[in-house]
């Protein structure tokens, strides 16, 4: 287990970011700590730009240009999420506003 890939990318966030204890780990399925882990991972992407507006990331990224596609991705998850909850309408098209 020194090198196991599953103590890397699996346990260590779990109990790390997520507080989980080794017993709590070891009797919970394998395909729950990866939902688990896959939702802590959403839930990251879409958290990491809060506090900031449009106009803080335009600043920002004069010097990290990656920051524009991160910041972008995050406020496409975000309104997906937020689509399906159903805490935002999905947006319409012309097509089914009846508008030619």
């Amino acid at each position: 287990m020194r090198e196991s890939p599953d103590a890397v990318f699996v346990y260590i966030p779990l109990m790390k970011e997520l507080g989980m204890s080794w017993t709590e780990i070891k009797h919970t399925p394998r395909i729950e700590l990866d939902g688990i882990l896959k939702a802590y991972s959403t839930y990251t992407t879409i958290h990491a730009f809060d506090g900031y507006t449009a106009d803080d990331i335009g600043k920002l990224s004069k010097d990290k240009p990656e920051l524009r596609g991160q910041y972008s991705k995050s406020i496409n998850l975000k309104m997906r999420m937020e689509e399906r909850a159903g805490q935002r309408e999905q947006a319409k098209s012309f097509k089914d506003l009846g508008i030619k």
